[in-house]
């Protein structure tokens, strides 16, 4: 009973470690991430993945810097009776280029979201770190300027997320769907 319970914590220590080690890609670049993503990538350590991720697809995020330099963030999703699921948060910068926090109104909770690396005009893959009630979650995300994304962008994804301490099985590229009509 000890040695599992002493795995376990030497697991979360590592995992917390990994977190704690994700900087922010050198050069950010924030009026280069203005425009529209596809989310292609999810990977989480949240237990409510696994009862949701069957019925996830692609999603869309328009990302528009701030005068001020922080970032907007607009997330919109079709579900699969065709009505759409919207969130915004307004991302504030932080001293170091390339990591923002918000506070979810619709989760409630505090997440600290770090570009971990870019190529402006192909993919993103961005990392949050989302905290309520004294728990944090990893939540992993590779967004692409096309519904496409490479068998090696995708493998780049999954060994960021194996090597965050996600399990395998809470790794998913999305399928391609419809996206919500403009507002």
């Amino acid at each position: 009973m000890s040695n599992t319970l002493l795995k376990m914590m030497a697991v979360l220590l590592c995992a917390l470690a990994a977190c704690a080690d994700v900087m922010p890609v050198q050069n950010f670049d924030l009026e280069k991430m203005a425009g529209k993503w596809f989310m292609v990538g999810v990977a989480t350590d949240a237990p409510w993945f696994v009862n949701t991720k069957a019925t996830m697809s692609m999603g869309t995020a328009m990302m528009a810097p701030t005068a001020g330099g922080d970032l907007d963030l607009s997330y919109a999703n079709l579900n699969a009776d065709n009505t759409c699921w919207r969130m915004t948060n307004l991302a504030k910068k932080t001293t170091i280029p390339g990591r923002f926090t918000f506070r979810s109104q619709i989760w409630n909770n505090d997440n600290e979201m770090t570009i971990v690396d870019v190529v402006y005009l192909d993919f993103a893959l961005v990392q949050t770190i989302k905290t309520k009630d004294g728990v944090s979650e990893i939540l992993n995300k590779l967004y692409s300027r096309t519904p496409e994304s490479s068998e090696t962008l995708q493998q780049k994804f999954i060994q960021f997320s194996l090597d965050s301490g996600i399990q395998r099985d809470n790794i998913v590229i999305l399928p391609k769907s419809d996206e919500c009509p403009a507002v």
